[in-house]
């Protein structure tokens, strides 16, 4: 199998967004499990065609030129926003609109589509979202179960 640098593939995404097209590709990375999972669940996304708001799964560069999937945790009045991944507590701040180039609009998640208004979305976008700093106690207990059935 061919590998492709990572920011490279990104960056023709990008462009392709910018012309208006909706792409997608394999999620890469686990800072957005347990929603998504690393080479298994895949992203579909476009440029953002209304005001972004909390919960929105978003694709972003950071100023080192790193290409970021997260989710927007806070919309500030001057328009910056933070980004936190539903696999982490730590939020990072400052992201201005500019550096934002699509939205997430769909998933394809163990070979199901799952999208705005079904149950795991909405879960994420208006529940886990706001679970950032019970989100590892969460996981441990969500983990107990299986534990018991040892």
């Amino acid at each position: 199998m061919k590998q492709v640098d990572t920011y490279e593939y990104v960056s023709v995404l990008k462009e392709l967004t910018e012309e208006g097209r909706r792409v997608n590709m394999l999620i890469a990375g686990n800072s957005m499990s347990p929603f998504l999972i690393h080479n298994r669940d895949y992203i579909y996304f476009e440029k953002p065609g209304r005001d972004l708001r909390k919960g929105d799964m978003v694709f972003y560069q950071r100023l080192t030129g790193q290409y970021v999937m997260h989710r927007i945790c806070k919309v500030h009045k001057d328009g910056t926003y933070d980004m936190v991944g539903d696999n982490q507590t730590d939020i990072e701040r400052g992201i201005k609109r500019d550096q934002i180039f699509a939205v997430i609009t769909q998933v394809k998640r163990k070979d199901r589509i799952i999208k705005p208004g079904d149950f795991w979305w909405v879960f994420f976008e208006k529940v886990w979202i706001n679970m950032i700093p019970m989100r590892r106690l969460a996981v441990r207990m969500y983990g107990i179960p299986a534990r018991l059935k040892k």
